[in-house]
């Protein structure tokens, strides 16, 4: 087996195995890099392979580190680690063609594997570089002694063969329900915003540009300070951490003199949450979701891939005016024995007999002239955590800033709550949609007033307004601490680009699912198909495909050397009678051990060799001469002769 092919079968395990040394343990990770380099060793030194009994001990003792790592022998992790190493430990017993075929075949199917972990589009582009270098290899198994250059001619022209089919299979074969290639690795992260709060907790997300979701307006986008994407919505409260607290089922929440009305579609990334985020306050979504007493929009199951739905919004309402007493209790409630002088401020403000607007008005005027600082790094809290932070540190994120909100206004006898989620978002002129980012993330509040129901209270705005209006770099008198890309303009710009098509890919790839395949059924007029009758549209389809590109290519065949054709029926029929041309042998050498052997074909032979070769290679084009040379070919018919054989 020729060295080139032993190193293209070496790039195409390297390039299929590489992807995965971010998810498996360390030492499988070694173990085939180990082999792989030993291999290439093997090749170029020219050394053996390695004895059967050795790879049969390593391939003992790797399966058994499988099973001590993972604890079983089953299942997708184990499936893809074993499709590696035995992937690798083909190539140290690599011999014959078939062991090359076997090992195209595991590259395949190791390239599937990868949609199980990834389904972006940089992952798709990947394994299309992949599965070239595949065919190129393979096409050389087949064709060993052709060029380089032609390979990858035939390479590419075998890859662009498959794509018609491939359109047609995608478009039109029914959809299984999920993600395309079933559920990736990273739906069950628990990364993005949770449903507890204490500080701390958003500043880290603010150091994260991971896009948390998209947003494409049916219209006007609102203002940025209008933005907010609600959230976990936290009562409960133990000094350190904000909490759900229990939930009252069977709620209905109440919206009164709602106006704004906007219009928009969010394509959620998936987080394993049960959340979805709509504009403060939701009124009507395209899923079957629920909204909560407290306006929460929660899905019945986790969000474990990506999600994409319609809603609408009220940007200006009366929210639960009527609020029931217990729930109005439980935004009072505080944990005893901690920030007592929070609870005196409180307590005077109330004790001056202000009202309720009053003293929010008043809270917030204290934030604001109180020299406070809008921070990513404040200085640690101790138990009285309050207190420290609005007489000591004065400085903190927003988190610090809505928990020492609401703590005053339940310490002064008003119902509030923390309200969690996000905040703004940035325009994708590309796209013409928003992005708002894992750095969004924010924190509010919301008072309960008698005369105007739940009224939101971002304390944030009165410290750092540039926050709410601008966006987080605006309001950070240092920004080095944000990511890289959003620091630099011209990569930020070619970050836009790109998600610009990574949501496209999203969108009519990965997301395209049974509503959408229906969708463009109907829109072509195909709108009344059974899940049968698209199968069989689509088998039908497929068979059109492939009879239309049998005939293109036909007709794009170039056309076969007649002389050539005529001289390669000659050659098949002395073949016939016992005459064979050798591999190695040319015309003049198979004339000359032809008259050797059959010297009654001597003249006939060497007079037809004579003229094939002046039209092939002496430059003689003349139409008479090659019609000539055909019809000669062809009246010459040699018969057997058993007792003559070729020298």
């Amino acid at each position: 087996m020729k060295n080139s092919l032993i190193y293209g079968l070496l790039l195409c395990t390297l390039m299929v195995t590489a992807p995965h040394a971010s998810h498996l343990p360390l030492w499988v990770c070694t173990l085939c890099a180990m082999l792989l380099v030993w291999r290439a060793y093997l090749t170029q030194s020219g050394a053996p392979l390695p004895q059967r009994w050795l790879l049969t001990c390593i391939t003992l003792a790797a399966m058994g580190g499988i099973a001590i790592d993972f604890h079983t022998l089953f299942g997708r992790e184990v499936g893809v680690t074993l499709l590696m190493l035995l992937a690798t430990l083909k190539l140290m017993e690599l011999k014959t063609r078939r062991d090359a075929m076997a090992l195209i075949f595991l590259s395949c199917f190791i390239l599937i594997t990868h949609f199980f972990y990834s389904q972006s589009l940089i992952t798709g582009l990947y394994m299309l570089a992949c599965l070239f270098v595949i065919t190129t290899t393979w096409v050389h198994l087949q064709a060993p002694g052709s060029a380089f250059r032609p390979r990858l001619k035939i390479a590419v022209s075998l890859l662009l063969q498959a794509v018609p089919l491939t359109l047609i299979l995608f478009v039109l074969f029914p959809r299984v329900p999920g993600p395309l290639w079933g559920l990736p690795q990273d739906a069950f992260s628990r990364s993005g915003l949770d449903d507890t709060m204490s500080p701390g907790s958003l500043g880290r997300l603010a150091l994260s540009d991971a896009v948390a979701f998209r947003v494409t307006y049916a219209g006007a986008a609102p203002r940025r300070e209008q933005m907010y994407w609600r959230g976990p919505v936290l009562w409960q409260f133990d000094g350190h951490t904000w909490t759900p607290g229990r939930t009252l089922n069977g709620v209905a929440p109440e919206f009164t003199q709602t106006s704004q009305t906007i219009r928009y579609s969010v394509t959620l990334e998936p987080n394993n949450k049960n959340w979805l985020f709509a504009l403060d306050v939701p009124d009507k979504l395209s899923l079957p979701a629920r909204i909560t007493a407290d306006f929460q929009v929660l899905s019945p199951t986790p969000v474990t891939a990506r999600l994409r739905y319609e809603a609408q919004s009220q940007l200006s309402y009366r929210a639960n005016m009527q609020e029931s007493a217990k729930q109005r209790q439980r935004a009072r409630q505080l944990p005893s024995g901690l920030n007592p002088r929070t609870l005196n401020l409180a307590k005077y403000w109330r004790a001056a007999g202000t009202s309720d607007a009053q003293i929010i008005s008043r809270a917030l005027g204290y934030f604001n002239q109180q020299n406070f600082h809008y921070t990513l790094d404040p200085h640690p809290l101790g138990i009285n955590g309050i207190d420290d932070f609005l007489f000591t540190s004065r400085e903190g994120f927003c988190e610090h800033y809505a928990s020492a909100f609401v703590y005053l206004m339940r310490a002064a006898g008003i119902p509030a709550r923390v309200v969690t989620g996000y905040q703004g978002g940035e325009y994708n002129a590309f796209g013409n949609y928003y992005i708002v980012r894992q750095s969004d993330a924010h924190a509010w509040a919301e008072v309960w007033l008698a005369e105007r129901g739940w009224l939101r209270v971002d304390p944030t705005a009165a410290i750092a307004p540039e926050r709410v209006e601008h966006g987080l770099s605006a309001a950070l008198p240092d920004n080095s601490a944000l990511p890289f890309m959003s620091r630099n303009p011209p990569l930020h710009e070619l970050q836009l680009n790109w998600d610009t098509l990574s949501h496209q890919w999203n969108q009519w790839v990965i997301g395209y699912n049974n509503e959408r395949q229906f969708a463009f059924l109907s829109r072509i007029g195909i709108d009344s198909l059974s899940a049968q009758a698209i199968d069989m549209l689509a088998a039908i389809a497929t068979i059109i495909a492939f009879i239309a590109l049998t005939m293109l290519r036909h007709l794009f065949k170039r056309e076969q050397d007649k002389t050539q054709s005529a001289w390669l029926k000659l050659c098949r029929r002395l073949a016939k009678v016992g005459l064979p041309k050798l591999p190695h042998e040319g015309p003049r050498d198979y004339a000359s051990r032809i008259s050797t052997a059959r010297p009654e074909l001597s003249d006939a032979m060497n007079d037809l060799t004579a003229r094939y070769l002046a039209l092939r290679y002496g430059g003689i084009h003349e139409k008479d001469a090659q019609n000539e040379f055909i019809l000669q070919a062809a009246k010459f018919r040699p018969s057997r002769v058993k007792s003559v054989a070729m020298l």
